[in-house]
């Protein structure tokens, strides 16, 4: 999509982050921007802040991890904007135990918001952008544990779950005229430490993660990253351009390359291991 201009986006988690990020930037490039987020307050600040740049820009609150919730955000876009081309699915939480202590509704909410609300935005924006004729574009955020397996189980595997799916569906999806980018950042300064700050109730209480001295230390580290992490609105101008560009992936930073590296090297390895090898037939 080399032309933003006056194009319509659906952002969700775009109270704060990344997803505000992302929000910005397009805002700025003049496209109309539908925010979606489950914290009411940090969408109306949010939206509040864009208008007053003068942005095109409206506040829609949703749970994504409920279909019908993300299905009536669809609705009130078209009836805000009348179309859209471009849907973020950029939503996620982090937590969830390790093994031995995770529960089944750490990983029902991590699955929930961090997978299916993307599948299911994809299911139910697809054809909305297709029904225009006019293109689009699909950006999904992973991370980099959607690539290595460097955090939660449950978080590892979402991530690892929306990098498979938005590489599959760049094929299928680029004849209908729908681009898909996966995102796929580092540490970025955001409050995904904090997840659980918007549990729903519906999920009870879910295993907690320690915090402060009692912390672990790859808890301690990963915090101190974070808060000490890039820019959201730097994010957002990557995803902006990643858009333009119809990239496959969007990287914010190049810190994890040597293990992404080291992992293709084992799995090729793997295969070595087999090479000169006839299987039984």
């Amino acid at each position: 999509m080399h032309q933003l201009e006056g194009k319509v986006a659906f952002v969700t988690g775009a109270g704060s982050g990344i997803g505000l990020g992302i929000a910005q930037a397009l805002a700025a490039a003049g496209v109309k921007v539908m925010l979606c987020d489950i914290d009411q307050a940090a969408l109306d600040t949010a939206v509040a802040g864009l208008s007053a740049t003068n942005a095109d820009v409206a506040g829609v609150r949703a749970d994504v991890s409920l279909k019908d919730e993300l299905r009536k955000a669809a609705e009130e876009t078209i009836a805000r904007f009348g179309k859209v081309h471009i849907l973020v699915n950029n939503a996620g939480v982090g937590g969830g135990g390790g093994y031995g202590d995770w529960t089944d509704a750490s990983w029902n909410w991590a699955l929930g918001v961090n997978l299916m609300s993307v599948v299911w935005g994809i299911e139910i924006f697809g054809p909305l952008i297709e029904s225009h004729a006019e293109g689009g574009q699909i950006v999904s955020t992973a991370s980099i544990a959607g690539l290595i397996a460097a955090t939660g189980p449950s978080y590892n595997v979402t991530k690892y779950g929306v990098v498979a799916l938005s590489e599959g569906l760049r094929t299928d999806l680029a004849p209908r005229g729908i681009g898909v980018s996966v995102l796929c950042p580092g540490f970025i300064r955001t409050q995904i430490m904090d997840s659980r700050r918007n549990l729903p109730e519906r999920f009870g209480t879910i295993e907690q993660m320690s915090e402060g001295a009692e912390a672990p230390e790859l808890v301690q580290q990963a915090r101190a990253a974070i808060e000490n992490g890039i820019d959201p609105r730097y994010v957002g101008e990557l995803v902006r351009e990643g858009i333009e560009g119809n990239w496959d992936y969007i990287f914010t930073d190049t810190q994890f390359e040597p293990f992404i590296e080291a992992r293709f090297a084992n799995i090729k390895a793997g295969f070595d291991r087999i090479r000169d090898r006839t299987p039984a037939r």
